[in-house]
């Protein structure tokens, strides 16, 4: 019987990562999960190692005790920024450090890179769609750029792999991740029915009816195994979303309907500003509809719905290399998004 892979997954905790650390748990991997506090877990096959990946000695160290890896998967960040660029030297040092201690393994058969739709410039303006993996790259900086670069001049002449994959807009039910589209609508749309208002939609009116897409995490992991798993999908990148788009302006209604509110006007204004001092509001709703304690902030970081709503182009990526590549799992968006907001619900998260 062969012996069973062993996977060392950097940013485990994260919203790219930790549906992934289940199935691959759940499928008779080993996994190390890299992050930066010990998080707790039932999973006999997880071991959560904390550690500062700013720290090469400490990432080295922690590394060197493990049993062989055979797989590694980074999708760790120094930080999320919601607009504008994000600091390539610390992003570049994070996972070089990674890189240092993992390919001491001689066991390690493949690296996959978490990178994102940011890659082709969607934070700057509009941009070529449906994006494809090798369309030209926009003025830098970016550190997915430096990142993938640093992979690929690792890769070569080893007997390892590399792959990269390209989520946008990952969506989950995962209390306390505030950085949700899901539990951010959710809570607007909350306090709007609290407040005997209509669902107005808070973004730019191009945004409402442009194309856009997600990526449901549990479909991301599955396909970030196939990528890494796959002789085919070696030494490439992909994007990965649902595998199709949708437009605010069909989806809103149906968030208004499912929380029994009518349906407002594209009406463009911050959340973060609007929401700034809504906490007291929603301790009175957590007394009222029994829900789960918690503040505000903990359920919707508004700025990032803020980011999204202000975009006024289609965000769309083409994932026929994936399919190609015998990944052909689809998921309906707008199903799973009302479905998503009704588990925050059943949940008690949401009334």
């Amino acid at each position: 019987m062969d012996a069973p892979a062993v996977a060392l997954i950097a940013g485990a905790t994260g919203a790219a990562a930790s549906r992934l650390v289940e199935l691959l748990a759940s499928e008779g991997w080993v996994v190390f999960a890299l992050c930066r506090s010990r998080f707790p877990t039932s999973q006999k096959a997880v071991t959560f190692v904390p550690v500062d990946l700013m720290d090469p000695v400490a990432v080295a160290s922690a590394v060197a005790d493990l049993p062989p890896v055979t797989h590694v998967v980074y999708s760790a960040r120094a930080k999320h920024g919601e607009g504008g660029s994000e600091s390539v030297v610390e992003n570049v040092a994070m996972l070089r450090h990674v890189l240092d201690a993992a390919t001491a393994h001689s066991s390690l058969r493949h690296i996959h890179l978490v990178e994102g739709g940011k890659w082709y410039g969607q934070h700057l303006g509009p941009y070529t769609t449906p994006a494809r993996e090798d369309d030209p790259r926009h003025l830098p900086p970016n550190f997915y750029f430096d990142q993938e670069d640093l992979l690929r001049a690792r890769q070569a002449d080893q007997c390892w792999t590399w792959s990269a994959s390209r989520p946008n807009v990952i969506v989950d039910f995962a209390p306390g991740r505030p950085r949700n589209i899901i539990s951010i609508v959710g809570a607007y749309a909350a306090i709007c029915r609290e407040l005997a208002l209509p669902l107005d939609f808070p973004g730019e009116p191009k945004q409402f009816s442009a194309l856009t897409e997600i990526t449901d995490a549990t479909h991301f992991a599955r396909a970030v195994r196939h990528i890494m798993t796959t002789p085919a999908c070696a030494n490439a990148a992909f994007n990965v979303t649902n595998g199709d788009v949708f437009r605010w302006q069909h989806l809103w209604p149906r968030i208004a309907d499912a929380f029994g509110l009518k349906g407002g006007i594209v009406r463009p204004f911050s959340l973060a500003e609007a929401m700034r001092d809504r906490n007291a509001l929603w301790q009175g709703m957590v007394a009222k509809h029994r829900l789960r304690p918690a503040r505000l902030e903990e359920i919707a970081l508004w700025s990032f719905a803020d980011a999204l709503f202000r975009q006024t182009f289609d965000v769309v990526s083409s994932t026929t290399r994936l399919r190609r590549s015998g990944f052909s799992d689809v998921i309906d968006s707008e199903e799973q998004f009302l479905a998503l907001l009704a588990r925050y619900r059943d949940a008690r998260i949401l009334p």
